[in-house]
């Protein structure tokens, strides 16, 4: 770089510190000139303008520190919300939970309620026992029940329901017995209608439903009569009912063909009872 060069430099570096130099002894003097004049309420000029400026900061940054602030709440907030409904779902499915555990312990409460109103009517013998199982196979219409020969249970006792009669026992073990239920095809049951005492057999059909048979064909059944065990099977004590008759139809020969629906709800069965004396056998209707 030349010489001339360099004082032009020079030249130029002095040129702007002296119009700083210049700026700021006018800033000063204006600052000075502020700080002695007042304002018509008497406040210094500076005054007024630096509380302007600051106040103005001060805004802005309340504003953001507000929103920030709310902001923040309002997540925190959120998440609290969130909470307190997990917590309130979760103990809603509970409560649910329980219900249902109410309702079903209710049920059991009323059917139990209902077999010791029929063991303490009959004048017979009963012990209670609860279903465990059912027969898996659709030829053999059985279920099985907790109490067994430890209990005092034997082959061919009569078990029924509080709706009425569930069938008779065929193979008990010590602890457990199967039941054959009514409605198996190779079950049977003495049977009389109460209105009229016409006397039959009820027979199962492999399904929900029983038939009457050996009614005769004069006899007096009409569709919603109830029908009742007569005792002459040696099984089932006389007067246990049976189920309702649901069809009557002149058959082809000398008896009717009657439908009878089975009182109780044989697929559905919880606790049943089993009556502990083998009946006397009963041959006609005057052996009442």
């Amino acid at each position: 770089m030349t010489e001339n060069a360099q004082r032009k430099m020079a030249l130029i570096d002095i040129r702007q510190r002296t119009g700083f130099l210049f700026g700021a002894v006018v800033l000063a003097h204006i600052i000075l000139i502020s700080a002695q004049v007042n304002s018509r309420s008497g406040v210094p000029v500076l005054e007024t303008v630096t509380f302007g400026v600051f106040s103005e900061i001060q805004r802005a940054a309340a504003a953001t520190s507000s929103g920030v602030r709310r902001t923040w709440h309002g997540y925190v907030a959120l998440r609290g919300v969130r909470a307190e409904n997990d917590m309130l779902k979760q103990q809603l499915d509970t409560l649910q939970v329980q219900l249902q555990q109410q309702r079903a312990l209710a049920e059991r409460s009323r059917q139990l309620q209902k077999l010791l109103e029929l063991r303490d009517q009959a004048a017979l013998s009963m012990a209670a026992a609860d279903v465990i199982g059912v027969g898996a196979s659709p030829d053999f219409q059985t279920i099985t029940i907790n109490k067994g020969t430890s209990d005092g249970l034997k082959s061919d006792m009569a078990v029924i329901s509080s709706a009425g009669v569930v069938g008779r026992i065929v193979t008990p073990s010590r602890r457990a017995a199967k039941v054959q239920l009514l409605i198996d095809r190779n079950a049977a049951a003495g049977a009389l209608v109460e209105r009229t005492r016409a006397q039959g057999v009820v027979i199962g059909t492999g399904d929900s439903l029983l038939r009457m048979e050996y009614v005769a064909d004069i006899g007096d059944v009409k569709e919603g009569d109830t029908v009742l065990t007569s005792g002459v099977d040696g099984i089932y004590s006389k007067g246990f009912v049976i189920g309702r008759v649901e069809k009557v139809e002149r058959g082809g020969g000398r008896y009717k063909l009657i439908t009878v629906r089975p009182a109780a709800d044989l697929r559905s069965l919880e606790s049943v009872l089993v009556v502990l004396e083998l009946p006397a056998r009963a041959t006609t209707e005057g052996a009442e």
